[in-house]
C-alpha cells in the first residue's frame, strides 16, 4: 500500500521534542524521507533514531533558525541527502519570560524576534528556492492562536506569531503560481515541554486548561495530524490559510 508521503522529502525544524517530534514521526509513519533540525543535537538525534525505527530514511543537522547560514545549510542537507525538498514544516520557536511589553528587555525582544519570525523568513527563503527548481511543494509554518488574538503578559510572543501569520499569507500569494502552497497551523495550548515548563504549578495548568472549551490541552499528535493534512493533497486548494487547532479557544 502506498503511503501518503511515500518517498517525499520532508524537512522539520524544532524536531527535538513536542509538536516537531510528533510531526516528524507522523511523517515517518507515512513513508517520508526526513531531514530533522534543532539546536538540541542530542534530542533531535533521538527523534531521528525513532523515525528510522519506523522505517524512514532520516538525517539530522544542528540548525539555529535565527542564523541565515544555518538555514541555508539545513536546506542544502536535504538536497545532498535526498535530492530535493517536497515539504517543509517550519516549527522551531521559543518563548521568553512572561512580562508586559514595557518590562521586556531589548535583548529578549531581539532574541524571540530572531527565532520566531526571522527564523521562519530564513527557512522559507532557502526552501522556496529549492522548491521552485523542483516544480513545487508545501510549506507549513507554526504560528499560534497567539498570532490571531492578544494575550496579556506574552506580548512579544504574540507579536512574533502575528508576524508569522502575515508572512505566511503574503508569501503564499508570492509563490502560489510556482506550485508552492504555504499555510500556517495555529495551535492552542499543547502539551509541549515549552508550555509544561510554564505550567509547573498544577494550579496554573488546571486554570489554563479550563480556559479552553474542551477543558484540556492538545496532545502534540493532534497538531501533527493537522500539519500532515496541510502538507497533503487533501489540502490542495488551501493557500495562505492560518488553520486554528485550539479546542474552541478562539470560537468565543
Amino acid at each position: 500500500m502506498v503511503k501518503r508521503f511515500d518517498k517525499k522529502i520532508v524537512l522539520v525544524t524544532g524536531a527535538a521534542s513536542g509538536i516537531g517530534r510528533a510531526t516528524a514521526l507522523a511523517f515517518a509513519a507515512e513513508g517520508a524521507q526526513l531531514v530533522l533540525c534543532d539546536v538540541d543535537v542530542a534530542a533531535v538525534g533521538e527523534t531521528t533514531a525513532m523515525a528510522r525505527e519506523l522505517g524512514a530514511p532520516a538525517e539530522f543537522i544542528r540548525c539555529d533558525v535565527a542564523r541565515a547560514s544555518d538555514c541555508e545549510a539545513m536546506v542544502a542537507r536535504a538536497v545532498d541527502a535526498f535530492g530535493g525538498l517536497d515539504v517543509a514544516f517550519n516549527n522551531a520557536g521559543i518563548n521568553i519570560a512572561a512580562a508586559p511589553i514595557g518590562d521586556v528587555e531589548e535583548m529578549e525582544w531581539q532574541r524571540i524576534l530572531a527565532t520566531n519570525l526571522s527564523g521562519v523568513f530564513y527557512c522559507m527563503k532557502y526552501e522556496i528556492a529549492v522548491m521552485k527548481r523542483g516544480g513545487g511543494g508545501a510549506i507549513i509554518n507554526t504560528a499560534s492562536v497567539g498570532g490571531l488574538i492578544g494575550t496579556a503578559g506574552i506580548t512579544a510572543y504574540c507579536a512574533t506569531k502575528h508576524g508569522v501569520v502575515g508572512l505566511t499569507r503574503s508569501a503564499a500569494l508570492d509563490y502560489v503560481k510556482h506550485g508552492i502552497r504555504i499555510n500556517a497551523v495555529c495551535p492552542g495550548g499543547t502539551r509541549t515541554p515549552m508550555l509544561m515548563e510554564w505550567c509547573k504549578d498544577p494550579e496554573v495548568e488546571r486554570t489554563a486548561a479550563a480556559d479552553t472549551p474542551l477543558g484540556r490541552f492538545a496532545d502534540p499528535g493532534e497538531i501533527a495530524r493537522t500539519v500532515l493534512f496541510l502538507a497533503s493533497e487533501d489540502a490542495s486548494f488551501m493557500v495562505g490559510h492560518a488553520l486554528v487547532v485550539d479546542g474552541g479557544l478562539t470560537a468565543r
